[in-house]
């Protein structure tokens, strides 16, 4: 049995998939990207605040869960530049205050609205 999350503080989703399916104890979170909710912009001032906003986004759908930082046990990070890695994770790293969660970085091409960053999760109760 799943149950669909969504969160009216993340951003909408702008294709077919929702913001987080929850399955027994288990949440999965769609990639988010830099847009903010509130005034529908997207965030590509520089990395930092970029991912920022990523993290916010992933925040509220946890939140929305009833669930925070603390249960997520994976993520996933799509980044256009490694380069940016060491930004990236100055930013990521602020959310977790201990036991970080597993992941991957990957470099792709291109991602969607042609953002430099986007990050999915997995969570658990």
């Amino acid at each position: 049995m799943k149950k669909i999350v969504n969160s009216n503080k993340a951003p909408e989703p702008i294709g077919p998939y929702s913001q987080a399916v929850m399955a027994s104890d288990t949440l999965y979170v769609s990639g988010q990207i830099a847009i903010n909710r509130a005034s529908g912009e997207l965030i590509q001032d520089n990395i930092q605040a970029e991912t920022k906003q990523v993290m916010e986004n992933l925040g509220h759908v946890l939140k929305e869960a009833n669930m925070s930082y603390a249960n997520i046990v994976k993520c996933s990070i799509f980044i256009k530049n490694m380069d940016d890695f060491g930004s990236i994770n100055e930013i990521y790293g602020q959310y977790f205050d201990e036991l970080p969660p597993a992941r991957e970085t990957v470099e792709v091409s291109k991602l969607p609205k042609n953002v430099n960053v986007e990050i999915s999760c997995i969570a658990v109760r």
